[in-house]
Formats: structure tokens, C-alpha cells, sequence
């Protein structure tokens, strides 16, 4: 945990520092568009997109908040990793060192109490045997 916490300490000022690179250095739209007009440009994007997606899922299913949820997926679509890189800091310090609350979020209980009923039901089904 805690090197997954220095990268993204690390994460947030690189990206900080890229984000306003590009945004004082280039022109969005006219930049995007030669990226467009690229093959490789397009696959890029796409294969940013689907991580953006994956991440997002992680956020949907650990959160439990709909509000919030959509805030911070907004902020993956828009701000990419840097939202994310905050999103990993912020829950690993909240989390304070445990890993189930970490990845879990509020959800930790409902999946630590759904699997201890499955166990026990399957220890059941296995004494009725």
C-alpha cells in the first residue's frame, strides 16, 4: 500500500504539471483533431477510454454515494489519471492501511457478510451430506 500510495502522490503533481502544459502550450481541439487524423491517434484514445471505463467501474461498484459516484466518474472522463491518481491517495489514506477497505469501500461489509453466508451455507450443505 505503501508504494501504491507514493505513486500517486507522485501521480498527482506529474500530471498537474502535464495538464497545464497542454493546456497553456497547445490548442485542444486543433490538436485533438491531428490525433484524430492518426491511425495510432485513435487507438490511443480508445484504449484510454476503456481504462477510464475500468477505473470507473472500480469507483461504481466500491462507492455507494450515486452522487458522488458520477462526480468522480465525470472527473476520470474529463481529467483522466490526475482524478484518478487523487481517487487512489485520497481511499488509501482513508482506508489506513486495510486493503479490503481499500478496494472495497463502502461495500467492504455487504461482501464480507455475503461471503461468510455462503460459507456457511456451504458447510451446512456439506454436514447434510
Amino acid at each position: 500500500m505503501k508504494a501504491a500510495k507514493t505513486l500517486s502522490m507522485i501521480g498527482l503533481p506529474g500530471m498537474s504539471a502535464v495538464l497545464v502544459f497542454g493546456f497553456t502550450q497547445g490548442d485542444f481541439f486543433e490538436d485533438g483533431g491531428a490525433i484524430l487524423d492518426n491511425p495510432w491517434g485513435i487507438v490511443s484514445l480508445v484504449d484510454l477510454y476503456v481504462g477510464f471505463t475500468l477505473f470507473s467501474m472500480w469507483i461504481a461498484f466500491r462507492e455507494k454515494n450515486v452522487l458522488l459516484t458520477g462526480v468522480w466518474i465525470l472527473a476520470m472522463m474529463i481529467l483522466g489519471f490526475f482524478a484518478g491518481a487523487l481517487y487512489v491517495f485520497m481511499h488509501l489514506v482513508l482506508s489506513k492501511g486495510d486493503v479490503l477497505q481499500f478496494f472495497l469501500g463502502d461495500r467492504k461489509k455487504e461482501v464480507l457478510c455475503k461471503e461468510r453466508n455462503e460459507r456457511k451455507r456451504s458447510e451446512e450443505n456439506e454436514r447434510k451430506k
